[in-house]
């Protein structure tokens, strides 16, 4: 039986969280010391996990401070259909190679924040290449066309003339099941994630076990200030990313979002959130200041202190005294694409417009070149000099 700590569970179920289904329940459980097995699934679509991923794994840190069982899918069968949620067109269909490759730092980036010797760490390759056509059939009948084609993404998609796969249809099935195998007692996820963990509770209905509690937590914005943070978007902060790159692209990040960075992806109390928000509401400080305390918790939060200060250092002379050394600047991953497309890779303007714009007038420069055509694809070979606008710099890094 686990200790019951009446603040960790108010704050478990009220920090970051949007949505609790059943909350009564959970809450119940959660003060009844019963042990219970929390799970979060993954697919492996890109290499890295970040700071968006990164607002549910420390929930999860949370369930594990009250001892309770994490159970980590790594969802290596389902990566291969792709989860539909939010998308306005199907996902690549990846290979079993591409897969491998990507789940490589999935466990070390989860172990960043969770004592990942202490974590159950399942693929769902387990039992979906394992079980045939009998155990797929039984699951088919768990859900409807009706009940799938209802989410708001398809309903989009479909009224655009766009195709809906069958595959897409089954994601949510074969992600529900994930929790029938795992005898899931709760599942986490984003907000995006809602319908997929709903459709969970259905399939083990289905297959006569208790329905799971639901937790969904907030999305992050990426650098871009707008759409939430992504690998395929070029918008976020890997939880690999060295403490002066990491430190560089959060100072880049919109004035605009710095209390909802401070909320989802620091520790820092809400109390004292809420006072920066008042002070930046009342322009009673500079947010410039207020980004750096950002930039330093976030990096001390992966890092360590030591590491942040140094990262802290290393901003001020490379930005503050402009003296700029390539090995101190946020890398920025570029390859074949438009000079459009790379500045709005760095988070810094919101749109192609906007991107467009700067560069015509003059604020874009590779090595101290500027360049004017937005078309125009520059040829990278690394470690080149991106400067944007008077005062963001990038060293290129190509794969």
């Amino acid at each position: 039986m686990t200790k019951v700590n009446e603040q960790k569970i108010e704050h478990l179920l009220t920090r970051n969280v949007e949505k609790v289904i059943e909350r009564g329940h959970l809450a119940a459980a959660l003060r009844s010391g019963k042990k219970l097995r929390v799970k979060l699934g993954i697919d492996p679509t890109s290499p890295d996990l970040h700071l968006g991923h990164a607002v549910v794994l420390w929930k999860l840190r949370e369930f594990q401070e009250l001892d309770h069982t994490i159970v980590l899918i790594i969802g290596d069968f389902t990566a291969q259909v792709g989860d539909p949620s939010g998308r306005s067109e199907a996902r690549k269909v990846l290979s079993k190679k591409e897969i491998a490759t990507n789940q490589k730092k999935y466990v070390a980036h989860a172990g960043t924040i969770l004592d990942i010797k202490k974590v159950e760490i399942r693929h769902n390759s387990e039992w979906f290449a394992t079980e045939g056509m009998e155990k797929l059939i039984q699951l088919a009948s768990a859900g409807s066309m009706q009940q799938v084609l209802r989410r708001a993404d398809f309903r989009k998609r479909l009224r655009a003339d766009q195709d809906v796969t069958l595959l897409e249809v089954m994601y949510p099935l074969l992600q529900g099941y994930d929790s029938v195998k795992v005898e899931a007692d709760v599942e986490l996820g984003g907000t995006d994630q809602l319908f997929n963990l709903l459709m969970g509770r259905r399939v083990q209905r289905h297959f006569g076990m208790g329905e799971q509690d639901i937790m969904t937590t907030s999305l992050l914005e990426g650098l871009d200030g707008v759409k939430k943070m992504s690998k395929s978007l070029g918008n976020y902060i890997s939880l690999d990313e060295k403490p002066a790159e990491m430190f560089g692209k959060i100072m880049s990040v919109p004035d605009s979002l710095i209390v909802r960075y401070f909320t989802l992806a620091t520790e820092v109390p809400e109390p004292e959130i809420k006072e920066f928000e008042r002070q930046l509401a009342n322009r009673k400080v500079n947010p410039k200041k207020v980004k750096e305390r950002l930039a330093s918790e976030i990096v001390k939060r992966y890092h360590g202190e030591k590491a942040a200060e140094k990262a802290a250092e290393k901003f001020t002379t490379l930005f503050s005294k402009k003296e700029i050394r390539g090995a101190d600047m946020p890398g920025l991953e570029v390859g074949e694409m438009s000079l459009v497309d790379v500045v709005l890779k760095t988070g810094i303007v919101r749109s192609k417009s906007e991107a467009r714009r700067l560069i015509a007038q003059g604020g874009v420069h590779i090595d101290g070149k500027s360049l004017k055509d937005p078309q125009a694809a520059p040829s990278f070979s690394g470690g080149e000099t991106i400067k944007i606008g008077k005062r963001h710099f990038f060293r290129a890094k190509v794969k």
